[in-house]
């Protein structure tokens, strides 16, 4: 666990974007399997969460079509909401950070670390609101 101080400006980053933060395993199973398009960014406190992955999200969710609902979960904080998290997201393994898009709670959709991971946030972008533009 990081102290909340600092991981509280990494959160507001995205829920300034209109993310929703879950932080129990019943908000999570509230949040992914419901109906229409759920985006769920996985956050962490890692530099490429921060160069890439966050303004990624951010710059997707402005586009035209976007998900019915915009969630997110923090690796390394509430352990529990993380693991359900990740456990609507096999077959892919834990990956922090990482993005998913669930359609009518089906997995359409996953960016894992190693994708984010040297490429600028703008690429990362262009293949979310690639599956926006398809999926909501």
């Amino acid at each position: 666990m990081y102290p909340e101080y600092l991981v509280a400006p990494m959160r507001q980053e995205l829920v300034d974007a209109g993310f929703e933060e879950l932080k129990t395993v019943e908000e999570v199973d509230t949040a992914i399997p419901s109906e229409g398009t759920v985006f769920v960014v996985v956050n962490s406190v890692c530099g490429c969460a921060a160069a890439n992955a966050r303004p990624a999200a951010r710059y997707a969710v402005e586009n035209g079509k976007k998900p019915s609902k915009l969630v997110t979960v923090f690796a390394g904080m509430e352990k529990d909401a993380v693991d359900k998290a990740r456990e609507y997201m096999l077959p892919y393994p834990p990956s922090s950070p990482a993005m998913a898009l669930f359609k009518d709670g089906t997995l359409v959709h996953m960016i894992e670390r190693h994708m984010i991971e040297g490429r600028p946030a703008q690429m990362i972008a262009d293949n979310l609101i690639a599956a926006f533009d398809e999926y909501c």
